[in-house]
């Protein structure tokens, strides 16, 4: 009996292990992340990343940020260096250096294929040479070839971004590793471009040989106040009310496993740029951030039909889905009797709380939370279908629709996603909650900007009551409405955004452009806020200058975000043009522009070159079932699913048959029972 009992417990998985076979032989087997083993390449440093830092300097409202990444080889033999990396996706690269000894080298921007030849022929030729590529606007990959026994190589990049104050709040972020992508795209499809999906990462329980520091230096101008960093144990010492340096405590051994934030305030809620300009020989630029009026006190909002879209996929197991638990005990309750709701779990498949919205009683929001408590996070991340099976559900035409999407964002269907939410734009907002400690900020925030809706990173179940009350804010009453941007006695062009959307957030608007000729004129945003008429003027005579190329860096990254936005939307070969030719000429990493620095010295001759592939540690909190094995099903085939069952009844009927003729007849008297 114990062996009968033993055989059904395995049974399922006897039959997962039959259908990989089918998998394997009948299918091209998926991209996908895996565990790193241990290479037997003999005398290969399978590790060669010793080091990351980060040097973030806080000016204002401009961050100016430094990593250093130091590959050493304590191999025997030379090796090839790949790395994928996570970057913010308000980062403007602008520089590579490359420091191989006493030999500093300044990378050159060039178009990505370029690039990458040129990378390719230094290493065939025994050169030390680095290749930084741009995969996603927040996954970048490293290559550092010909790194010789006893080398110790430094790659540094350099990268500008804005500082946004949301709520008062100044927020710096910057994250800590790339988390694993569900794929659908088979392995015979994919490009060169594609590889990066397939990321090796640490089994759970291996520390990370790479060693994570931070350092950041805030220089407001103004008194800050609460400054605190709730990600990672800090050591905070002001030199001066408006001057910090934040570095991290030495226990904390294991930071690059998350995202790092870092939030303060200024005293007396200042904002620190009303207008800034920038003027250069060939062109002048400048940044207008405009506080936005109070929150109107909203009137009782019309009824609205809410939609909440939840990942129950594998990578959400554990810490993610117990966060979307407790999100939704605090969002749930926000609904109103009049209101009607409906709740889909994706993850290989769909299910919904009902065919179609229901009214936002008490029973029916407790039938949602008890839907959810079901689940433990299983199966692929079939984002896609989701939003297809949500946009299709029947709904009151009579209502406003809010929609919610609840994941980790670990896909790489980011640009599929864009557009079949801006193809649905008229049918509803679109809200987008990340979960965990180290999202995809590129899809949660790219599905809020398609679905005019805001983003908001939840990265535990703490923030949850405080990121519920937001979302109800925002949606009660925009903030500021119909706004426009009016130019008076300036000629300004090239405008960034092309129009502005309604403001939910209490944060400034923001607006990039350029102007010709003399610096005088107003600018002036426009709008109604509660209904009411909205207007506030910027002066350019008495704007603050700003020295340097970050405004420039920052308008062109912006200018470039909105064109990959209409690429994903339709791509044509003017668009990719223009964000080539951006890339070119502003020195900056794009999808198509890349860093290529080479040192011009050859240094190895002959074969012997291995190419490892660094691995990074699983995100705090997700659970290895977020890894795949190539092309695992969530589930098989009806008829594969079938067939794989009566095997197993044809092994388990004589076993059973045994079993009894045994319990009947013992073949040694006075045995126990089997």
């Amino acid at each position: 009996m114990k062996r009968l009992a033993f055989l059904l417990l395995c049974l399922p998985g006897i039959l997962f292990a039959q259908d990989d076979a089918v998998s394997e032989s009948g299918r091209d087997k998926n991209l996908s992340p895996y565990f790193w083993v241990r290479d037997a390449s003999p005398g290969a440093d399978t590790l060669p990343l010793k080091s990351t830092h980060v040097e973030a300097t806080l000016a204002g409202v401009i961050a100016d940020v430094r990593v250093t990444q130091v590959y050493t080889n304590t191999g025997t033999t030379p090796i090839e260096a790949l790395y994928v990396f996570p970057g913010s996706t308000r980062a403007a690269v602008h520089g590579l250096t490359l420091t191989v000894g006493e030999r500093r080298i300044e990378a050159r921007i060039q178009e990505r294929q370029q690039a990458r030849k040129t990378y390719e022929a230094a290493k065939s030729a025994g050169k030390t040479t680095s290749l930084l590529e741009q995969q996603r606007p927040n996954v970048f990959q490293m290559n550092v070839a010909n790194i010789l026994p006893g080398d110790v190589v430094r790659v540094e990049l350099r990268y500008t971004e804005l500082l946004v104050p949301a709520d008062g709040i100044y927020e710096f972020m910057y994250p800590g590793v790339v988390g694993p992508r569900y794929s659908k795209t088979p392995v015979a499809d994919a490009t060169p471009d594609d590889d990066w999906v397939q990321n090796p990462y640490l089994p759970p329980g291996t520390a990370d040989p790479a060693v994570f520091t931070l350092t950041v230096n805030c220089l407001t101008g103004v008194p800050m106040r609460d400054a605190a960093c709730h990600t990672h144990r800090t050591d905070i010492v002001y030199t001066d009310p408006a001057r910090a340096r934040i570095t991290l405590d030495p226990t904390e051994t294991t930071g690059a496993n998350r995202d790092f934030i870092l939030r303060y305030r200024l005293v007396g809620e200042a904002l620190q740029a009303g207008l800034l300009v920038s003027e250069g020989r060939d062109e002048n630029f400048f940044l207008a951030m405009i506080q936005p009026p109070a929150r109107p006190i909203a009137a009782e909002p019309p009824p609205r039909d809410y939609l909440f879209i939840v990942d129950v996929s594998g990578s959400m197991r554990g810490f993610p889905l117990e966060t979307t638990r407790t999100l939704l005990r605090q969002l749930l309750p926000g609904l109103r009797p009049q209101d009607t709701f409906n709740v889909l779990l994706f993850s290989g498949d769909s299910r919904t709380l009902s065919p179609h919205s229901l009214p936002a009683t008490s029973a029916n929001l407790e039938a949602a939370l008890r839907l959810l408590s079901g689940r433990d996070g299983a199966g692929g991340t079939e984002l896609l279908p989701a939003l297809r099976t949500a946009f299709a559900l029947p709904r009151n035409e009579n209502l406003s629709r809010i929609i919610t999407v609840i994941t980790d964002g670990y896909v790489d269907i980011e640009a599929q996603a864009f557009d079949l939410v801006r193809s649905h734009a008229n049918e509803g907002n679109v809200f987008a909650f990340g979960i965990g400690g180290s999202v995809n900020r590129h899809l949660i925030e790219g599905l809020a900007r398609a679905g005019q809706g805001e983003p908001f990173i939840v990265t535990d179940p703490k923030e949850a009551v405080a990121v519920a009350k937001k979302f109800h804010d925002y949606i009660a009453a925009p903030v500021l409405t119909a706004a426009k941007m009016k130019f008076d006695g300036l000629d300004a062009y090239d405008i960034e955004p092309r129009s502005l959307p309604d403001v939910f957030a209490q944060r400034p608007v923001v607006v990039f452009g350029k102007w010709r000729g003399p610096r005088t004129g107003r600018l002036t945003l426009q709008g109604l806020t509660g209904g009411a008429p909205f207007a506030t003027t910027l002066d350019l005579e008495r704007a603050q200058t700003v020295s340097g190329d970050g405004l420039s860096r920052l308008w062109a990254r912006h200018r470039i975000r909105q064109l990959m936005d209409d690429i994903a939307s339709q791509s044509t070969p003017e668009r990719i043009a223009e964000v080539t030719t951006l890339g070119l000429g502003y020195n900056l990493l794009t999808r198509y522009t890349s860093f290529v620095a080479v040192d011009e010295v050859v240094r190895r001759t002959g074969d012997g070159l291995t190419t490892v592939k660094q691995p990074v540690p699983l995100p705090q909190g997700v659970a290895p079932s977020a890894i795949g094995g190539g092309n695992i099903p969530t589930s098989p085939e009806p008829g594969t699913l079938a067939l794989m069952i009566a095997a197993v009844v044809v092994v388990l009927i004589p076993l059973y048959r045994r079993h009894r003729s045994n319990r009947t007849h013992p073949s040694i008297p006075g045995s126990p029972r089997a």
